[in-house]
């Protein structure tokens, strides 16, 4: 239950974020979800990797809840770095507000 809270405040963020942009609301929707759950994967995958290498045999003895809350923030920080690359691009490329036709051609003082 918890699990769906965290997916709906994920996509909420991501469904404001395309409309104040004007973007595809439910795409981007989608795509923070997805990329919560592919850095888990992912992220999960190499800190596994390191940890066999470090400390052999460790997850064979962990708990299932202790892996669980060690994933939550390997998939909330890649959220956390789409949702800010995001930002800053469609920020950058946000068409400017001077629609005059007089301005069109001329470099900004």
């Amino acid at each position: 239950m918890l699990g769906l809270l965290l997916l709906y405040w994920i996509g909420k963020y991501f469904y404001k974020l395309a409309e104040a942009h004007d973007k595809s609301k439910w795409g981007f929707t989608l795509l923070g979800i997805v990329v919560y759950y592919a850095g888990i994967v992912v992220l999960g995958l190499i800190l596994g990797i390191v940890l066999e290498i470090f400390a052999s045999g460790y997850f064979e003895t962990m708990n299932d809840i202790a892996l669980n809350l060690m994933a939550l923030p390997l998939g909330l920080l890649s959220c956390y770095i789409l949702y800010k690359y995001l930002e800053k691009t469609w920020k950058k490329n946000a068409p400017s507000k001077n629609n005059s036709i007089d301005e069109i051609g001329r470099i900004p003082e």
